[in-house]
């Protein structure tokens, strides 16, 4: 079953349609569709997994039949108008239940809904062979239609939030698809209204409870439509976010409407009706109806919204810049699958290693780089970000680490004593068999565990529980090094450093770059790595790039550096030069 059928079966569990009584508003289109046609049994045919049940039927008896060479189905596959004029002339029908059953023709047209699940069919049906005529065939397709309304209509509630009793996303959709129709072409603003940052609310579902949000939610939404009036609609999408809609003005009038609505949901916390101080941002994208779909105009608002608060504005406008950063996002992620099959778009460069005290390389960090065929060349710290965060982050990490194992496997056999570093991110330390996989690729490769050394970030680390543990506590019994990237970046640094199992502390490049210029830096820098020699760790230091840092780490004594000082990520064949070069 691909992932259509199980949406579109899904969609159809969530109407709760299946195996209900009859219904005297269904029975009304099928008696109606039986005489319009002439014709002795008619119903509304709904496809399940591997049967079709009719909610409503004339001139049939049972409830149900298989699905197999059931026409109906056929409508749902297709999503479109089913004709069959003689069955027992039909290669595909004339072995099928109905066939057998003594049916001849059968009509049917789809029931889909407004997000293209098509949930079955609205059919007539015939013991003798017949034709169709265009007006008959649009008249099944309207009788169709309004089984489907009814449908919608009996579950109307689907479109109201019962928290707030605001519409929800789904008749938002509806709406706009409706103002469409009746003003083509005409301008319009949606407003995303944010009440709290994402992340802000994961903590207070953990500090104040879930019955908390939800206050916040009703207040919110109150504020709102007060201050909105009756006049415009507001729509509640969960997670303390709403959208309305309004006429589009001018880019400097929508801001100060937006502004407005942010003073009234911040004056929520000065007037005691929360106990928290709410940050809200709103996001605003002007658009024209019918030329952009629903969930289009909600991305793009939510987009300004997104790029408002990262830069510290309380209301932002959709751009064409959001839009082409937002293609590009688009771009990246949906090509990255193609990349991994492909033998020139993914490469690695290998950034040396040198040990402070004798100056002797001790190894390299494999870098990711990726060409792209239409982009160029695309920085690691756009893509990675954009990925580790999907299921494409665990394929990414495995060509990593096959690459950069079978060069390591490479330089070991040539007698080179270097030790690769390889980045994995929070993701695949969740994953229950990443440790297994590991130590596969090395086996395969004949490579020793210590030729290779596993890089996390801090932030990686840090509350990720048990499973990430043990994944660590394996590669070490094996004699994997594990490093702390990007050490001093986490809120949470010193009191974890101990419960981490790790060897090694890489000191980001942001405590490195002015080292020699900064007194209090240079202090800040001494405490960290006197720090992590005596937890037992090793201290590597990024981001080296002048003599008076390296120097100055050398008396902090710091490990090992590495950095554009020595030497910039390089590709294999170059960084075997700067190998013999440095021999």
């Amino acid at each position: 079953m691909n992932h259509l059928e199980r949406a579109r079966l899904f969609a159809l569990e969530q109407l709760n349609l299946l195996d209900t009584p009859p219904s005297e508003s269904f029975d009304r289109l099928t008696r109606l569709a039986s005489q319009l046609f002439g014709l002795p049994i008619s119903a509304v045919s709904l496809t399940d997994a591997d049967r079709q049940w009719f909610k409503s039927r004339v001139g049939v008896d049972h409830w149900e039949i298989p699905r197999e060479k059931a026409p109906c189905a056929s409508v749902s596959a297709s999503s479109e108008v089913v004709i069959i004029p003689d069955m027992l002339a039909s290669s595909c029908y004339r072995e099928s239940h109905l066939a057998n059953s003594g049916i001849r023709f059968y009509a049917g047209a789809p029931l889909t809904t407004r997000e293209g699940h098509t949930l079955g069919a609205m059919c007539v049906l015939g013991t003798e062979p017949r034709e169709i005529t265009e007006q008959e065939r649009a008249t099944l397709v309207d009788l169709a239609a309004m089984a489907m309304a009814q449908i919608e209509l009996q579950h109307a509630f689907g479109r109201v939030d019962p928290l707030t009793g605001m519409a929800n996303r789904g008749q938002f959709e509806e709406d706009v698809q409706d103002l469409a129709l009746d003003a083509p072409d005409t301008r319009r603003a949606a407003f995303f209204i944010e009440v709290v940052e994402p992340s802000q609310l994961s903590a207070l579902h953990r500090t104040m409870g879930p019955a908390f949000l939800d206050e916040l939610a009703q207040v919110s939404a109150r504020c709102l439509q007060q201050a909105l009036g009756k006049e415009s609609r507001l729509y509640y999408l969960g997670g303390c976010q709403f959208v309305h809609l309004v006429a589009a003005a001018s880019e400097d009038a929508l801001i100060e409407h937006a502004l407005r609505l942010r003073e009234d949901l911040m004056a929520l916390e000065s007037a005691r009706e929360v106990p928290v101080l709410v940050q809200p941002v709103v996001g605003i994208a002007a658009f024209h109806l019918g030329a952009t779909t629903p969930s289009d105009v909600l991305r793009s608002a939510h987009a300004a919204t997104l790029d408002a608060r990262q830069i510290g504005r309380g209301a932002g406008v959709f751009s064409k810049e959001l839009e082409e950063r937002f293609q590009r996002r688009n771009m990246l992620l949906s090509d990255i699958d193609r990349a991994l099959e492909s033998d020139d778009e993914l490469y690695l460069v290998f950034q040396p290693r040198v040990a402070v005290a004798s100056g002797v390389c001790q190894g390299a960090e494999a870098l990711l780089r990726w060409r792209h065929p239409v982009l160029g060349e695309v920085s690691p710290a756009e893509f990675i970000p954009l990925i580790e965060n999907t299921p494409m982050a665990r394929s990414l990490t495995d060509w990593v680490m096959r690459h950069a194992i079978h060069q390591a496997a490479l330089w070991h056999r040539q007698g080179r004593d270097l030790r690769i570093s390889i980045n994995v991110s929070a993701t695949n330390l969740e994953e229950a068999d990443f440790a297994q996989r590991v130590l596969e690729a090395l086996r395969q490769a004949r490579l020793p565990a210590a030729a290779i050394e596993l890089e996390v970030t801090e932030s990686a680390l840090i509350g990720k529980g048990r499973a990430a543990a043990s994944q660590l506590e394996a590669l070490i019994a094996a004699g994997i090094l594990i490093a702390i990237d990007d050490f001093g970046t986490g809120y949470s640094s010193l009191s974890y450093l101990h419960e981490i199992p790790a060897n090694i502390v890489k000191i980001d490049r942001r405590f490195i770059t002015h080292l020699g210029e900064h007194a209090r830096t240079r202090t800040l820098v001494g405490s960290m790595i006197g720090m992590a020699h005596e937890l037992g760790y090793s201290v590597v230091a990024e981001g080296v790039e002048d003599e008076a840092a390296l120097a100055c780490l050398g008396q902090l004594g710091c490990n090992e550096v590495q950095g554009y000082l020595l030497a910039k990520p390089l590709l294999p064949g170059v960084f075997e030069a700067w190998l013999a070069q440095q021999a």
